[in-house]
């Protein structure tokens, strides 16, 4: 299974049409949205490219998702967290501003956890035995980092520059 990541956008245009580029290149078979979507002022562009994969799309919310604003979108936006099975891997989804790896869920070993929130890509195992990953964000990075999404393929995790799909960092499960 082939799935991209995304968090942190924040309403950007311009961050979802380059995201776009990447879904066509990429052709996932699902598509996770890890909370900070849309804010009240988002212009209508962006839930309409978000909302062209809503049967392949999964998504949380975030600490600066509104109800009003969320409701433009055509797919479920889970509240808290949510969690995916693929190839033998669990995958724990959430926004990060309560679930994060200083804060990790309770649940087994091996799984993992995915978050946005911090702005700042991850993809390590922990102390714990859990792996970390965050695909950084769509359109505001921090510390020096690039616009960056995220793409689980062939038991690899990796965040990929937005820019040009080049990987920042890579993580074989």
């Amino acid at each position: 299974m082939k799935i991209l990541f995304a968090s942190d956008i924040h309403g950007y245009p311009f961050a979802v049409e380059r995201l776009e580029e990447h879904i066509v290149s990429f052709q996932p078979d699902r598509i996770v949205l890890l909370g900070d979507l849309l804010d009240e002022s988002s212009p209508e562009a962006v839930p309409e490219l978000l909302n062209r994969h809503a049967g392949i799309m999964t998504a949380v919310q975030g600490n600066c998702d509104y109800p009003r604003a969320l409701s433009r979108l055509q797919f479920p936006v889970f509240p808290e967290y949510t969690t995916l099975t693929a190839d033998g891997h669990v995958f724990f989804l959430t926004h990060g501003h309560f679930w994060s790896p200083r804060n990790p869920p309770p649940f087994g070993t091996g799984d993992i956890l995915c978050s946005g929130h911090t702005h700042i890509p991850m993809a390590e195992r922990t102390s714990y035995g859990m792996v970390a990953f965050n695909p950084g964000s769509l359109a505001l990075p921090r510390r020096d980092y690039p616009e960056s999404f995220g793409l689980y393929e062939n038991n690899t995790l990796s965040v990929l520059s937005l820019e040009d799909a080049s990987p920042i960092t890579t993580l074989s499960l």
